[in-house]
């Protein structure tokens, strides 16, 4: 079977026509969420096709397709099978039971992974190959490769594998989430009676055992599968069967009754690695018979089995090549300090007054990462705080941060050297439930106040406020972004923050933390926009404030950019707009519920999808105001979840030049013709190409070139 042509990484999403006069609210009026979002996946997947596309980062695109699936499958399938199981059949905005979503996006998700494992073996392994670069069998290695393979196998590998056989009196094992795992069958040699057992293979870096001099490596579990008997001696070995699985990552937990929010995520946890089996993976030619008996051991239907004839846990394939290429890899990008605090020390002399407030006192800052350093500017207010004698206390609210966090160890320096530091860090970030937990115990063991989250609701603000005592009293330095402050994922996250002084913005912070720690839920705020406080409410004014504006002069005009659109109150009041007259262009990378170019719905709204070597991140909107410009930054997309059920903080930008480089870089987005592509009414994405004889507009490079300039 032949790979597919662009047309498939395009493909339209399903959904039901529009009755004449159907009401804001039909069904038909917008896509669903889950298979919106394989639609995005479909194109991070062309990436990897793209032949314009580095070899290299192409492998790596593939690797993040997989790793999205896995949580796509974790989260999204898990919370549809979670519903299913209960007997819901409320429907969703577009008119879908649970389970008739969960059959659309097990046929889409299979869909997807046939076509990512063909292009993995039929033109990525080929291309690979010529570059030196194999993923061998042990029988395709060389009399010398197999001497260090099996050296590696007896001295590493074989002391720490763990061999559990399944028989009247051992069950079978518990399997954890994402393993990758073999199924040995075996006989035993005295009486003939077959056994089965499991044995874990490790994975992720350590999957890839290489050799010297050489870019050939050989999966571990093909060489775990070679050396299996010496596990078993006495028993003969009939076959090692490559298997993984993925577990629903839903956390039942009531955070309204709990009396210990840290002992409740921690008791989930525990439970969490008995959760349902929600997709089985294992490969094409394995036995029906080992299929059916680990689908009846793992609980699972047929419908969640996954043949696969390419390499399981392909996420893996991040790690594959540790060498640098510069030839089949994108260039080095090495963010450029922002031109109003280069040359300027990190920190300040002694007793000295603090370099970065003297420019912050000078006016806002923006910076845009990762073509402007956060080193030098989010990570730098931070550690100049943490020194300086004049601050009394640093404020901040932590979701996801880096593994060896240095935004952590500056919070934990300034608690050490007597400031007062409170911390809001949530331990309900899927996937960063213990990591959090961990963080929080390290800033409490230094004496950093810590607040664990806010009952009902998930804190995803990305917020920093430093308070100094200066002449006439006290002084806020505020930092409100789009991003997590995780220095590692701001090298290759496209984010903002703005840097200000600002009495209003420092004044609603103050409030903000109030409310974080302590009890304060009607707190007012001059200047943010607070979900769920006052967010989705002034959004929708905002937009509706461009409607009156087009009724009156004409020229109503908004342009968005963010991860994400599924709020449908928001999407009904773009429709709104759109009948008005307002033209409304949206860059949305993920997700989108809503319909563009529907007569007479959305004829005036373009929605474009943006994807490239930096992962678009940053949430940006601009309404025109008659020619004077709103413009604000945030946390926060336009879902539901962002909107209704977490702390989200967005700040308006109102310093003249940073308003002009956010709306510059929103027109140069929409004038991307390289790494952009546009929605239509049916759901499907028109890659962009530049007209005949035009000039190729590629955003991402024209914001390093800028940066440079």
């Amino acid at each position: 079977m032949k790979l597919p042509s662009a047309a498939w990484y395009s493909q339209p999403i399903p959904t039901t026509p529009v009755p004449d006069g159907a009401p804001l609210g039909h069904p038909s009026l917008y896509f669903n969420r889950e298979l919106s979002d394989i639609a995005f996946n479909r194109r991070v997947l062309w990436q990897a096709a793209d032949e314009r596309t580095p070899l290299l980062e192409r492998v790596r695109f593939l690797a993040i397709t997989a790793g999205n699936l896995d949580e796509f499958f974790q989260k999204r399938v898990g919370g549809l099978k979670r519903q299913q199981a209960a007997g819901v059949t409320s429907l969703s905005p577009d008119g879908l039971t649970p389970g008739e979503q969960l059959d659309l996006v097990l046929a889409a998700s299979r869909d997807l992974m046939s076509v990512g494992r063909r292009l993995w073996r039929e033109r990525l392994v080929p291309e690979l190959k010529g570059i030196g670069v194999e993923i061998l069998e042990y029988d395709d290695l060389s009399a010398t490769e197999r001497e260090l393979a099996d050296a590696h196998f007896e001295e590493r590998v074989y002391p720490v594998l763990t061999p559990l056989a399944v028989d009247p009196t051992r069950p079978f094992p518990l399997i954890s989430n994402l393993s990758l795992s073999l199924a040995v069958t075996l006989v035993d040699a005295e009486d003939g009676t077959e056994r089965f057992a499991r044995v874990k293979v490790p994975s992720g870096r350590e999957r890839w055992v290489r050799f010297p001099g050489s870019r050939r490596v050989i999966p571990l579990e093909r060489l775990v599968a070679r050396h299996i008997g010496t596990l078993f001696p006495g028993m003969q070995v009939t076959g090692a069967y490559p298997f993984s699985i993925i577990r629903n990552a839903f956390l039942e937990h009531h955070a309204d009754v709990a009396d210990d929010l840290i002992a409740m995520i921690s008791e989930a946890l525990r439970e969490q690695r008995f959760a349902p089996v929600v997709r089985f993976d294992v490969e094409t030619g394995t036995p029906a018979a080992v299929c059916e008996f680990l689908r009846d051991q793992l609980e699972v239907g047929e419908e969640d089995v996954f043949y696969s004839d390419a390499l399981l846990r392909a996420v893996d394939l991040h790690h594959l090549v540790v060498d640098r290429d510069p030839e089949h890899t994108y260039a080095p990008w090495v963010p450029v300090e922002h031109e109003r605090l280069a040359h300027r020390p990190l920190a300040p002399e002694s007793g000295a007054a603090s370099d970065i407030f003297s420019v912050l006192k000078q006016g806002d800052i923006l910076v845009h990462h990762p073509y402007q350093s956060y080193d030098t500017s989010v990570l730098r207010l931070l550690h100049e705080a943490a020194d300086d004698p004049a601050v009394v206390a640093i404020k901040q609210t932590l979701y996801r941060t880096a593994d060896e966090s240095q935004v952590v160890r500056a919070l934990m320096h300034a608690a050490e050297r007597g400031k007062q530091v409170s911390v809001l860090i949530e331990i309900q970030a899927r996937f960063e439930e213990r990591a959090n937990i961990g963080w929080g115990e390290a800033l409490e063991d230094v004496g950093v106040h810590v607040a664990y989250g806010v009952p009902h609701l998930k804190t995803h603000a990305k917020s920093l406020l430093v308070l100094r005592r200066e002449r006439g009293g006290i002084v806020g330095y505020c930092h409100v972004g789009t991003g997590n402050y995780n220095e590692r994922t701001a090298q290759i996250y496209s984010d903002l923050s703005l840097l200000t002084s600002r009495e209003e913005v420092a004044g609603d912070l103050v409030n903000l933390f109030h409310s974080l720690t302590g009890f304060a839920p009607d707190q007012q705020y001059e200047k943010l926009l607070v979900a769920p406080r006052n967010m989705a409410a002034r959004f929708e004014e905002l937009i509706q404030g461009e409607i009156d504006r087009q009724a009156a002069h004409g020229d109503g005009r908004i342009i968005a950019k963010m991860n994400g659109l599924d709020d449908v109150d928001i999407v009904n009041a773009l429709y709104r707009a759109s009948q008005a007259g307002v033209r409304c262009d949206l860059i949305v990378r993920g997700l989108c519920r809503l319909r563009p170019g529907l007569p007479g719905y959305s004829e005036n709204i373009t929605v474009r999808s943006i994807l490239g070597r930096f992962l678009e991140h940053d949430r940006s909107f601009y309404f025109h105001q008659g020619g004077e410009g709103a413009v604000y930054i945030g946390s926060a997309d336009w879902r539901r979840r962002n909107l209704r059920e977490r702390v989200e903080v967005v700040v308006p930008v109102e310093d003249p030049v940073a308003k002009a480089r956010i709306v510059e870089s929103l027109h140069l987005a929409l004038a991307d013709n390289r790494l952009g592509w546009e929605l239509a009414a049916d759901g499907s994405y028109v890659q962009l190409r530049p007209p005949a004889g035009g000039p190729e507009i590629e955003y991402q490079r024209d914001l390093m070139a800028r940066a440079l300039r």
